[in-house]
């Protein structure tokens, strides 16, 4: 992947920008599959940073009902979009199979 980059510098921000959902102000991690992994890294998400992903989501419904995109200057950047959720996915995951080891023993 890191080689992908490398070669192909503008690949990653074009496909980024091409996804659409940087035009409602969306992350990418308000975008992930709600599982039971995500759905328990949700509930361990500061309040604050649980307001913003709720204001976000709402603002991008609302958006697309009315057929509407934000201002270009609102969009999201691919700079400034960063993985506020998925570190807490990955220690969730990691203690659901670290329980699932010691209860298989």
């Amino acid at each position: 992947m890191q080689a992908l980059k490398r070669s192909f510098p503008n690949l990653q921000k074009w496909a980024y920008n091409y996804s659409g959902f940087n035009q409602y102000g969306l992350l990418r991690d308000d975008l992930l599959y709600e599982s039971p992994d995500v759905i328990e890294a949700l509930r361990r998400l500061p309040h604050h940073l649980m307001e913003e992903r709720n204001f976000r989501l709402v603002r991008a419904v609302q958006l697309d009902a009315q057929k509407q995109i934000l201002p270009k200057e609102q969009w999201t950047t691919l700079e400034n979009d960063v993985h506020y959720l998925l570190p807490l996915v990955e220690e969730v995951i990691r203690e659901r199979k670290e329980k699932e080891a010691w209860e298989a023993q």
